[in-house]
């Protein structure tokens, strides 16, 4: 693992909500980065992070974090940060993000405003580690000396992972996924309690075309001189919220280019050894994924924290009457879906000398 001399000044933007939660939880003790700054709404005034932030996970808020006070996310109230990890919305990502990226400031964001954008890589580092090149013509293009990095959907992340070692070893044509997606992807509050207990709701506006999309970057190329090229296969998605609070669920069915038997398909997942992980980078879950023998697994409530939530759990992988083989994947949604995979992110632009 690579040794850094001296921890990088870092800062959660959005630090209120529940992804800004997990970021401030994940970097406490990191060993690269050193949380400096925490940024919200301009409402806060100053006010010291424990008295406007209701703090939402199992563990305790950190004392030393409390007593930070809440800053307006702008660059120039944040001048000693490098990197800024973004839990900001969407309707106000693209603005505050860019304005950090002119002021030369890495953004790691969760909004999907940049993620389709020619320029920006749409990251998961075990799946496209070489897509994070890209930043260099972002700069380029963009003007500024800071970037933006997006990690994806929190459902696209768990697909593409269990997806990136039968593409590389057997050839994918087709995919069909119905995702089972837990309320907390849906942020806080989430969803009123009348309308997702005892319920399932067979709709997520917006969220079917993004895994569809997204998949399709992720899986493709980078090229300097052309820039991205989508990977040559369809993807099919069903996206469904039920009354889990964390971890997403999804059954996937998979055609591909050429036969493989069931233990050739489970030795592609567990002999699966990526780039972070080569790297003992700080955040990689080893294995990074996980396959299940059991007939009942993978099941959120038992698999989600698997890898310190940073890992895929596999099961039930059978032949398919429709495609070629069927199986469950599990990851967990606000740590490897959100805060953890942009964490990964950094260490993996850090580790590649592109910070």
């Amino acid at each position: 693992m690579q040794q850094i001399q001296q921890r990088l000044p870092v800062a959660v933007l959005g630090a209120t909500g529940m992804v800004g939660q997990r970021f401030i939880e994940l970097l406490q003790g990191h060993p690269w980065f050193e949380l400096v700054a925490l940024a919200a709404s301009d409402v806060h005034r100053s006010r010291p992070y424990g008295e406007v932030a209701r703090w939402r996970l199992g563990s305790s808020m950190p004392e030393q974090v409390a007593r930070l006070p809440v800053l307006p996310c702008r660059p120039e109230a944040l001048p000693e940060v490098k990197i800024a990890f973004s839990a900001l919305p969407a309707e106000v990502a693209g603005e505050v993000e860019a304005a950090f990226a002119q002021a030369g400031v890495a953004v790691f964001s969760n909004a999907k405003t940049y993620r389709m954008e020619p320029d920006v890589p749409l990251l998961v580092p075990e799946v496209n580690a070489e897509h994070a090149l890209a930043i260099q013509e972002q700069r380029k293009r963009r003007g500024w000396s800071g970037c933006i990095v997006t990690n994806p959907n929190c459902s696209a992340t768990p697909l593409v992972m269990a997806l990136k070692p039968l593409q590389q070893t057997f050839g994918i044509r087709k995919v069909l996924v119905t995702t089972l997606q837990a309320i907390s992807g849906a942020g806080y509050p989430g969803l009123p309690s009348y309308d997702i207990l005892d319920n399932a709701i067979p709709f997520i506006s917006g969220e079917e075309p993004k895994v569809e999309s997204e998949t399709l970057k992720m899986l493709g190329e980078w090229h300097e001189a052309s820039g991205f090229s989508m990977a040559p296969l369809v993807v099919s998605a069903h996206c469904n919220r039920i009354a889990t609070r964390e971890g997403h669920l999804e059954c996937v069915s998979v055609e591909l280019e050429r036969p493989a038997s069931p233990e050739e398909v489970i030795a592609a997942w567990e002999h699966f050894l990526p780039e972070p992980q080569r790297l003992r980078l700080p955040s990689a879950p080893v294995p990074p994924l996980i396959y299940r023998r059991e007939e009942d697994r993978p099941q959120t409530l038992h698999d989600r924290d698997a890898g310190r939530g940073m890992a895929v759990t596999l099961g039930r992988l059978r032949p398919c009457p429709v495609l070629s083989y069927k199986f469950v994947a599990l990851g967990h949604n606000t740590i490897r879906g959100a805060a953890g995979g942009s964490l990964l992110n950094a260490e993996l632009c850090v580790s590649k000398g592109l910070l």
